[in-house]
């Protein structure tokens, strides 16, 4: 019978097909002449020689890897140098730089929680907050999307002694951006702390860059945590948690995601260290890619698709159901304009859509050919 024991993943794969929620690995090649508005390199650093190359030579010095946890081998001078301009950037004492966005997340939301505290998070947090709450072991309660009130109202009548507030600053498949100032109200008001994903805010919002936390005039704040990816705006890979030095001390000694995890690789850590310099230096990428981001959801609203109002980069185009986003994105692709297609369980609402993103270095034809192509393809 070992050989029937895994007959229900067919069941279950079928049933997926059926729905039009399968899904597909597509290896792309270096120079595919696809223009890409479904990855998140949103300042257009990601094959930047000046990123890539401090990449080729932090590996040639370094190695391939970091070949530890950062406990033991995994930290060189690299990260604390990154962990260094990170916090200083963003205005917060302290930074910790974790292997990706995703482990950054869940070491946060589970070290700075636990059994004896209450977590309000809003309904449409990306999935590794989602986890890091699954593996907290706190009291959870999930209020409406960017509902502040019902968030003060959960953090009031909260049973245990501590609390946590849970948020994106930006949501990843609208992008719309989080009522910050209220729930920092609301967590005031209840002695809780805010812990904010600015995975989609670094690089786009804020001062040259520095993200919807600090646009919110939080940085810095003793009881607000923020957290970050390095594979967005800064175009490498890895993740990070800003914020009071003794939170930072404490991820140290209690975030399993990061003691029990091999360390970033140097590369990755030169080349996110030299994106950040770049956007130092040319900040008015940022402006730039919030002004592609409108121009692109203009354009398609006066197609007569349903484009989302954009706060940051990511504009999303509602397709009728599952099956039509993906066939709407394949065909999209198909014509050389490469496109997000987001469908359940990966959207809360259960609305299927196309993910567009903004990219600095899009170009007055680029966004008119991909317009034309998505307009082109768009289900009748």
């Amino acid at each position: 019978m070992s050989d029937t024991v895994f007959d229900w993943l067919d069941a279950h794969a079928e049933d997926r097909r059926k729905a039009g929620l399968a899904r597909q690995l597509r290896p792309r090649t270096p120079d595919n002449g696809v223009l890409d508005l479904a990855g998140n390199d949103y300042l257009g650093l990601a094959r930047d020689k000046r990123v890539t190359g401090a990449a080729a030579a932090a590996a040639l010095r370094w190695g391939a890897g970091s070949t530890g946890s950062r406990l033991v081998t995994g930290s060189t001078e690299l990260h604390a140098e990154l962990e260094f301009e990170l916090a200083r950037f963003c205005g917060t004492q302290a930074a910790l730089v974790f292997s990706s966005g995703f482990a950054a997340n869940l070491g946060a939301v589970t070290a700075l929680s636990g059994r004896n505290c209450s977590i309000v998070t809003d309904s449409a947090i990306h999935a590794s907050l989602i986890d890091g709450c699954r593996l907290s072991r706190a009291e959870i309660a999930v209020v409406g999307h960017k509902d502040p009130v019902a968030a003060e109202r959960a953090l009031a009548t909260r049973r245990t002694e501590r609390a946590v507030v849970v948020t994106d600053t930006v949501f990843s498949v609208d992008g719309d951006l989080a009522p910050l100032p209220d729930l920092i109200a609301a967590c005031r008001a209840h002695n809780a702390a805010l812990i904010a994903d600015d995975a989609h805010g670094l690089g786009v919002l804020g001062d040259g860059g520095r993200g919807a936390v600090h646009a919110a005039g939080l940085a810095g704040a003793p009881d607000v945590v923020t957290t970050i990816t390095l594979s967005k705006s800064l175009g490498a890979q890895g993740g990070a948690v800003l914020g009071p030095r003794r939170v930072i001390r404490h991820l140290v000694d209690n975030a399993r995601s990061f003691i029990f995890d091999t360390g970033l690789a140097p590369s990755s850590a030169a080349a996110a260290l030299t994106a950040l310099s770049i956007l130092k230096e040319e900040p008015d990428r940022a402006e730039r890619v919030r002004t592609v981001a409108i121009d692109l959801a203009n354009r398609l609203r006066a197609a007569g698709l349903h484009a989302s109002e954009p706060e940051a980069a990511v504009v999303s185009v509602r397709a009728p159901s599952p099956e039509a986003a993906l066939r709407w994105s394949d065909d999209c692709r198909a014509a050389g304009i490469w496109v997000g297609c987001f469908r359940p369980p990966s959207v809360p609402d259960q609305i299927s859509r196309l993910r567009l993103t903004a990219r600095a270095d899009l170009t007055e034809s680029d966004i008119t050919r991909a317009v034309q192509v998505i307009t082109d393809h768009a289900p009748r």
